[in-house]
Formats: C-alpha cells, sequence, structure tokens
C-alpha cells in the first residue's frame, strides 16, 4: 500500500509538473532546481549567479525552505523578484508549490528562474517542479561519500558544482573519489570545481549555463 500510495503521489505531481513546463516554455523561461544539502552554499551561488548574468537575463527566484524569510531576504537586497516558499515541515518543494508561487511574478518579464530547493539530500531529487535543468551543490566539508549514499541526486542532475574548494587544504574531502563515483552515476554529469566565497571556478559555470540558456531561447 505505501508503495502504491508513494507512486500516486509523484504521479500527481508529475502532471503539476508538465503543466508548469507547458507555461514556462510559453514564456521562453529557463527554470533551474538548485538542490543540495543544508549548508553547501545555494543561496551564495544563487547570489554569485545574479551578479554575472543580471545584465543579460532578466532572472526571479524562488526561496525554499522550512520556515523563515533569512535567505529570500538576501536575494531580495539584489533587487531580483523573489518568493520564499515555507513548506511548513516537508523536506521539498514540489510541483504545486512552484504554481501557487508563479502569480507573484510577471512571467513576460522573466529569462531565468532559479528555484533554491530546500536542503535535503533525498527527496528533491524525487519531484519535478517542471524545471529544464536540475544542478546539484557539494561543498568539500561534506565528504567525498555522498554520490555513493545519495545516489539519485547525482544522477538526476545536469550539473556538479563542488563548491567550498577554497577549504580542500583544511577538510578530508577526497576531491577524484566525488569526481569519480559522480561520473560513473552520470556520465553526462557536468562538473565545475569552484568557491563561491573568492569566485574562482565561478567562470566555467556562468559560461555553461549561459550556453544552456541560449540554446533554450532560441
Amino acid at each position: 500500500m505505501k508503495v502504491t500510495v508513494v507512486r500516486n503521489v509523484l504521479d500527481a505531481n508529475d502532471r503539476i509538473a508538465e503543466e508548469n513546463r507547458k507555461l514556462f516554455d510559453q514564456h521562453k523561461i529557463f527554470v533551474i532546481n538548485l538542490m543540495s544539502s543544508p549548508g553547501a552554499g545555494k543561496t551564495s551561488l544563487v547570489e554569485q549567479t545574479i551578479q554575472a548574468l543580471k545584465d543579460k537575463y532578466r532572472i526571479a527566484v524562488i526561496e525554499g525552505d522550512i520556515q523563515d524569510t533569512y535567505d529570500a531576504d538576501r536575494i531580495a537586497k539584489l533587487n531580483i523578484p523573489v518568493v520564499q516558499i515555507n513548506t511548513g515541515g516537508a523536506c521539498h518543494i514540489d510541483g504545486n508549490m512552484i504554481r501557487e508561487a508563479l502569480p507573484a511574478f510577471d512571467l513576460s518579464k522573466t529569462d531565468l528562474l532559479i528555484v533554491e530547493n530546500v536542503g535535503n539530500l533525498v527527496c528533491p531529487a524525487e519531484f519535478k517542479i517542471g524545471e529544464n535543468i536540475k544542478v546539484m551543490l557539494l561543498s568539500t566539508p561534506e565528504g567525498a561519500d555522498k554520490p555513493a549514499k545519495y545516489p539519485l541526486m547525482f544522477q538526476e542532475s545536469s550539473a556538479l558544482l563542488i563548491n567550498k574548494m577554497d577549504l580542500l587544504p583544511y577538510v578530508n574531502f577526497d576531491l577524484e573519489k566525488a569526481r569519480r563515483d559522480s561520473s560513473a552515476l552520470n556520465k553526462n554529469l557536468k562538473i565545475f570545481e569552484v568557491s563561491c566565497k573568492t569566485a574562482d571556478g565561478l567562470d566555467g559555470w556562468m559560461a555553461w549555463l549561459t550556453q544552456r540558456i541560449d540554446e533554450f531561447k532560441k
């Protein structure tokens, strides 16, 4: 019975996510579903991405957290349209939450929508929201064992950013293992080694993302 219930929930979510996707396609909006564990640096990456691309694209952000508006307040300081979704205990954002948030935006004036999912390495990968790509953020203090422990996140993502590379000399993180195990799970996974604090490595991420957005909008 439990398996059937879970399947029904996911199927219902997929239908809503497809409706979201049709709406995004209608307005030519490229959507990123950004996932990671808590504290990996998602909001810092969103801030860096906005700063780098705001003159090229009209950007909007949806922030997902169990409670509080701390991350949304950070984004609002950049004069970017932002909506906070408080899940009230749910460990992920789903398609219906996105659908309910969209009326807050002028979709006709949006090129790029970044959805910062709830910090969690399990549930967010299972729930589609209508995104073009899922992006995974892994920070060096977390350890290199995460691809083996949470494979679905890496299998579902188009890109993996290994963040906090500036801390690599100070933490026990096997970079080659992380790259090897991630690539074994997803041979098409694009991997970037970055530091959102120092901005090292972010040029590659911005170039790759820009190419994906421009190809979509053709």
